[in-house]
């Protein structure tokens, strides 16, 4: 029997097991199924609709910045992975590999793509010769496969859709800032579209991108207080310039190894978004990447001219750009309403004889489930503005839950207090990989970012003298 708090019956309460809350919401509410092969996931129109808006938002930030989109072969030859040690050690274990086609065995067996650093390196060695290439700055909109032994629906799957960005430039200092100002905007992105507030940082040595001298990250608090890696932005340094020979002739006619960058987001955000502002009715979506910002429901619709009021609005509203649906389906109105806020549809406007005769609309928010009567003259002025104020309060809310669930420990059993409380926990770290390991194996939490800018007295571990303040959480 469903407890009282449970709107939808098939969603599994998400105070009392969080994880099958979130399998049931992203099964129920049709943003993906699961695919024939284990670790594989279908993503459904109304999932997939979630990834184009990411795309869209995410492309105009990426032109502005003067990064073209490009496109790279899935097949990539194991030989280019052996170029850049450490890098085929940290991708081995996930790598699918392709040994046989047309019937016959492979001369040389080819890697599913992981990642595209050997591929795009091997390119852009045949690319960049002179100073005047430069910078280059390449993304792809792609899939790629990680054999993986544990999945769940768009957090961790073997195959996934994600844009991967790589650039090329002159100097360090040139690579290093291309690596930050990528890393700012995956922060705005997150928090201006996905209404989600991140942290933003350097990751400890144990935990950067194979091959990369730094990797950078934002790192978001989900509802049940585990972290979730939404972004990375590598500096990658000279390591695969060196290992694909990416050399350009410099103004002065010297012959320079060039630097390079590496910058992703996947599909994972989807799942980033449902567990940052889901609740017991199912998903809260932000209006600037949900399919559908606004759903009209007409209340006693066989009464002449509702329908005729419903379908004038609608056309009003889409025409000043707004994404909305009627539903004029036979269901219910409550049925309808249970139907959306699961689906969560940032508004739902409600219209009936009497809303029509007074020359007003009910509009409803899913995320504090607030109601008011707006007036339908200018209506579309009126739900553009209220979807402004939903995204706003939306990143304000998320912010909030965050900021009071990170605590400071000063010990190991302040460590394991707070992440079993759910929360981020910030204590001071000695620089020494045995105690980020010590804290992995007694507390289950990792280091997801250096709070740079903070200062402790001693590590919460060994006791000695702190070189830093790190962030420790469990994760997905």
């Amino acid at each position: 029997m469903a407890k009282e708090n449970q709107f939808v019956e098939q969603i599994a309460d998400i105070n009392a097991d969080f994880p099958q809350w979130y399998t049931d919401v992203v099964l129920k509410t049709k943003l993906v199924d699961y695919g024939p092969v284990k670790g594989t996931m279908v993503i459904r129109p109304y999932g997939y609709a979630i990834w184009e808006n990411i795309q869209n938002e995410m492309n105009a930030r990426f032109k502005k910045r003067g990064v073209q989109n490009a496109y790279f072969p899935l097949l990539i030859p194991m030989s280019y992975f052996t170029k850049e040690a450490e890098h085929v050690e940290g991708f081995a274990p996930e790598v699918a590999v392709v040994t046989h086609a047309g019937g016959e065995e492979l001369a040389e067996p080819l890697a599913i793509r992981p990642t595209s650093e050997t591929i795009i390196g091997t390119m852009c060695s045949k690319w960049v010769q002179s100073y005047r290439d430069l910078p280059l700055k390449i993304n792809q909109w792609c899939n790629v496969m990680r054999w993986e032994k544990t999945t769940r629906p768009f957090l961790r799957t073997s195959e996934f859709l994600w844009q991967e960005g790589h650039t090329v430039h002159a100097s360090e200092e040139e690579a290093q800032e291309e690596t930050l100002a990528m890393l700012e905007i995956y922060k705005e992105f997150a928090e201006n579209c996905l209404a989600m507030p991140v942290l933003t940082g350097r990751k400890t040595e144990k935990e950067r991108f194979a091959g990369a001298v730094a990797t950078y990250t934002m790192e978001a608090m989900m509802r049940d207080g585990k972290s979730l890696q939404a972004g990375t932005s590598h500096y990658l340094g000279q390591n695969f310039a060196k290992a694909f020979d990416i050399k350009y002739l410099g103004n002065e006619g010297v012959l320079q190894t060039a630097y390079t960058t590496s910058w992703g987001v996947s599909t994972r955000l989807i799942g980033a978004v449902i567990m940052t502002h889901g609740d017991e009715r199912g998903l809260v979506l932000p209006p600037v990447v949900a399919p559908v910002q606004c759903v009209i429901v007409p209340i006693a619709a066989r009464k002449g001219g509702v329908i005729e009021a419903c379908e004038a609005l609608k056309a009003d509203l889409e025409g000043a750009g707004i994404r909305v649906t009627l539903d004029n389906s036979d269901n219910s109105p409550g049925w309808k309403f249970n139907e959306w806020e699961m689906k969560g549809v940032p508004l739902r406007i409600e219209l009936g004889p009497r809303d029509i005769e007074a020359g007003k609309m009910l509009c409803a928010r899913r995320d504090t489930l607030e109601k008011l009567e707006t007036p339908l003259e200018n209506a579309a002025e009126s739900v553009k503005d209220l979807l402004k104020t939903i995204q706003r309060d939306m990143l304000e809310a998320a912010r909030a839950r965050r900021e009071a669930r990170i605590v400071y420990a000063d010990d190991m059993a302040g460590i394991l207090a707070g992440v079993e409380a759910g929360s981020f926990v910030k204590a001071g770290w000695c620089g020494c990989r045995e105690c980020e390991d010590k804290i992995k194996e007694e507390t289950a939490a990792t280091a997801r970012v250096y709070a740079e800018g903070e200062s402790a007295d001693k590590c919460a571990v060994c006791g000695k003298e702190a070189k830093h303040v790190i962030v420790y959480a469990r994760a997905y």
